[in-house]
């Protein structure tokens, strides 16, 4: 563990070894996420509500969102380098080595300056709240944490689904950053708002649903099932499929050289 703590060190040293670029950078990914802030502001500026939820609660089920993937990138967006290390052989290399092979590969990219993002979130969260119509309870705010802290592991899972796939095709595909980065766009409203079908596969394929679009229904009706405010802990086990996924990658891997 010591080394992973000494590893992650380093990593921050190194992005803070130019201050103003690292700040910079912190900004521009603040400055930048607003824009979808304001594309919400602007929409409502026309419309009272979008499928049964007002403003301030498309804003909460926004900076869930955002929270939680600003989390899930910063620690698992590295994973978007792993196609890359198999097929230039650089993997083979952390093979050798003792220790989790996830985390030699996630944490030397960890990206410091998605505190921009998570900035960003928890500002539109602290907006959200007191206009959300919410009347809030314990429970109700159990519920909030548990949908930011298991949107950020399902977040996480994803990109590892994603790396695990560069063992059989020696590439990343870009198709599945839809359920990545297509998430944080997508699921600036109640995933609802698309359609029965995809409600359907954000349910029970990638359970993006259960960390957003049911806790967020509970929340706001009062009238949902109790049950609905322990849904996020359900995503998780898309942890299995993931990293199943991966370790038959490993059972199945062939150094491709350089």
């Amino acid at each position: 563990m010591k080394f992973y703590v000494k590893l992650f060190a380093l990593n921050l040293k190194s992005q803070m070894q130019y201050k103003f670029s690292f700040f910079l950078s912190c900004l521009g990914q603040f400055v930048t996420a607003f824009t979808s802030f304001f594309s919400v502001k602007f929409i409502f500026m026309q419309i009272d509500a979008v499928d049964g939820f007002s403003y301030g609660q498309v804003l909460l089920c926004f900076a869930v969102v955002m929270l939680s993937f600003s989390i899930g990138e910063a620690v698992g967006g590295g994973l978007a380098n792993f196609p890359r290390m198999v097929r230039t052989g650089e993997f083979d290399r952390i093979l050798t080595r003792p220790g989790n092979l996830v985390l030699q590969v996630m944490i030397p990219f960890f990206d410091f300056t998605r505190i921009g993002l998570l900035v960003q979130g928890a500002i539109v969260l602290g907006i959200a709240v007191p206009q959300s119509g919410i009347a809030w309870t314990g429970a109700k705010v159990v519920t909030l944490v548990l949908m930011v802290v298991c949107g950020a592991v399902l977040f996480f899972c994803l990109f590892l689904f994603q790396a695990a796939f560069a063992f059989f095709t020696m590439d990343s595909l870009e198709f599945l950053n839809i359920f990545t980065y297509g998430a944080r766009q997508f699921g600036r409203y109640p995933f609802s708002v698309y359609g029965r079908r995809v409600l359907y596969v954000l349910t029970f394929c990638v359970p993006l649903a259960l960390v957003q679009y049911y806790p967020l229904r509970f929340m706001v009706d009062g009238e949902g099932q109790a049950v609905y405010m322990f849904l996020p802990c359900l995503s998780l086990l898309f942890i299995v499929p993931c990293w199943a996924l991966f370790k038959l990658g490993i059972s199945r891997y062939q150094s491709a050289g350089a």
